[in-house]
This record gives structure tokens, C-alpha cells and sequence, in this order.
């Protein structure tokens, strides 16, 4: 029952990579830390009174960012990029493709203040495509944990993986509703409830939208089942068939345009193993605004109501 998931407190999921990757870093002598002027904004102060051996500011220049961090896996090390989604993605996505993704480089691609939960910076830095940028080239795991705890949990595990890695946090606080101890597994999704009705796949913050829709859907005698995809790719296809075999109509909810993102995945396997009706929560091929994380995501369409009416559409169309 969704009613049972406790909030234990709110933070930031940038936060939580923050502690994630001292706690790597206290693991393993090869995680290291780069940051294109802003570790403050990515939590990196603690890393930094640790490890000032293991820290590199590279100024404003991302380029060169992704670069260094692409050496440095020669030698051995593990390094994480840091800055601003939009700045980890869009600005360099040359060198991550040539640098990182066809080297194939153990380089992980740490970006925080994805999203329209950026809020008041506005649209020039609340990229809603950098999840499709990642998918699309070939080796990249793309990582979207939901909480504080997720995040942390996530940051740990992806120091210990071998491969490019983009892992993909937020700027807001937010409901801490995961287990604080939990050990996270790449590549395999996290089930919130088991329903019969309808499916609903959702990454990131927009998990807890899902989790709240889900509450109101069961008081109105909808049974639904909420996946947490914080692994978009490599996609556990298992899980989503194992779901929608069962409910048959489908749900996607993201903090990013329905063009590419989680919507997209999930929408391929079912096309290609077991059509069924999928309505999409997300952006819908636009650019955002300046506004607080809640008027954006009402504003547009990303809010709980969105997401019932999303499932009672989905159902109708199932028939």
C-alpha cells in the first residue's frame, strides 16, 4: 500500500550525492573530484576538507573539465565531473562523446539542478533533454536516483562500476522517502507498490508525484502499481514487461521532455514485445521558464493531478 511509505524528512538529492561520494571516496583512494566553479552548489566541501589531494577546480571551462577527467581514468583513477546539468551535457557534449563515451573512459558525469525544479534560474539552465543527449551514446549508463538517500546510495555504486556513467540530481529539497541503508543496484527497478490496473514508471523527483497520485488513484479503487526506472539505461526490460503484462496500460512520468527521455524507453519495449496504451507525463517539446519548482511543475503538466488524470485517460483507453 502506497499509504504506508513514510517521509522521514526533506532534503536535496544533490546533497545526498554530496555525502555519497566523500563516503566513495573514503573507500577508494582513486575517486577523485572535478568541479567547474561550483563546488558549493554541488555539495562538495566536505570532499574537499578530506581530500584536497583528490580535488580539481577547473574554472568555468567544462570542455576542459570532461577532458581531465577522460586523462585521468588512464592512470587509474576514478573521476567524477561535476556542475550544472545543462553545463554537464548540452555545453560538452562533444568531448563526452569523443573523450568519454567512444574511449569508453571510467569517467562519471555527476550533474545537479536537472529539470524545471531548478526553478528561478529559468529555462537557459533547466535543460529537460540532457537524459536523451546521455541514452543515446553507446556504453553511457544514465542514472536518475529520487531521494536524498537514493542518491547517496547511487553515488557509492557508481564509484565501484566500471564505465561511463551520467547521474542525474536535483537542486530543490525534497521528500526523503527510500531506506537511509539501502544498497542500490544499477540496472534494476524499484517496485513502490503491485497493482493490477494500470503501470506507473517514473525517475527522478517525479517519483513522488507518482507515489502521491498513486495514494488518491487507490482511494478511488484503482489498483496501481509505481516502478521507480532511476536506472533508465541500462533499462531493466523485465520489470516493465513483467508490469505491463499484468496491467496493460501504462503511465511515464519524468522531469524532462516525453522527446527521448524515460517515456520513450519504456514506449520501445512495449512496442516491440507488448503494445498496450501509454499516456506520458513531462514536457512536451518545450523549453521552461523562471518560477519556483512548484509553479513549473504545475504550470507545466508535471504536477500529482497531472498524473491522475494521465492514469484515468490511460484506463480508459485500455477499455
Amino acid at each position: 500500500m502506497l499509504k504506508e511509505i513514510q517521509v522521514t524528512g526533506q532534503k536535496d538529492t544533490r546533497s545526498g550525492f554530496g555525502d555519497g561520494i566523500v563516503e566513495a571516496a573514503r573507500k577508494n583512494a582513486n575517486v577523485v573530484a572535478l568541479t567547474a566553479d561550483l563546488a558549493g552548489s554541488m555539495k562538495l566541501n566536505q570532499f574537499i576538507k578530506e581530500f584536497p589531494e583528490r580535488y580539481v577546480q577547473c574554472g568555468i571551462a567544462e570542455a576542459n573539465m570532461i577532458g581531465i577527467a577522460a586523462g585521468l581514468t588512464i592512470g587509474g583513477k576514478i573521476p567524477f565531473t561535476t556542475t550544472f546539468a545543462n553545463f554537464s551535457t548540452g555545453r560538452v557534449y562533444d568531448q563526452i562523446r569523443q573523450s568519454v563515451a567512444y574511449a569508453g573512459k571510467n569517467v562519471k558525469i555527476c550533474a545537479s539542478h536537472a529539470g524545471l525544479t531548478l526553478g528561478e534560474d529559468g529555462a537557459t539552465h533547466q535543460i529537460l533533454e540532457d537524459i536523451g543527449l546521455m541514452k543515446m551514446l553507446p556504453g553511457m549508463t544514465v542514472i536518475v536516483p529520487c531521494d536524498y538517500n537514493q542518491t547517496k546510495a547511487a553515488t557509492i555504486a557508481v564509484a565501484e562500476y566500471e564505465g561511463p556513467v551520467y547521474l542525474r540530481f536535483g537542486r530543490p529539497s525534497w521528500p526523503i522517502f527510500t531506506a537511509a541503508d539501502q544498497k542500490f543496484e544499477i540496472g534494476k527497478a524499484q517496485f513502490f507498490s503491485e497493482g493490477k490496473d494500470v503501470s506507473i514508471f517514473a525517475c527522478g523527483h517525479m517519483v513522488w508525484k507518482a507515489i502521491e497520485a498513486g495514494r488518491i488513484l487507490e482511494d478511488k479503487g484503482i489498483s496501481v502499481e509505481v516502478v521507480n526506472i532511476h536506472t533508465i539505461k541500462p533499462l531493466d526490460t523485465e520489470a516493465v514487461l513483467n508490469s505491463i503484462r499484468k496491467t496493460k496500460c501504462a503511465v511515464t512520468v519524468e522531469e524532462h521532455n516525453i522527446i527521448g527521455g524515460l517515456g520513450d524507453a519504456i514506449a520501445q519495449v512495449a512496442a516491440k514485445q507488448f503494445p498496450i496504451p501509454i499516456e506520458y507525463v513531462g514536457t512536451k517539446d518545450t523549453f521552461g521558464e523562471s518560477g519556483t519548482p512548484n509553479q513549473l511543475l504545475q504550470k507545466y503538466g508535471l504536477d500529482t493531478p497531472n498524473v491522475v488524470d494521465a492514469v484515468e485517460k490511460v484506463i480508459a483507453r485500455k477499455g
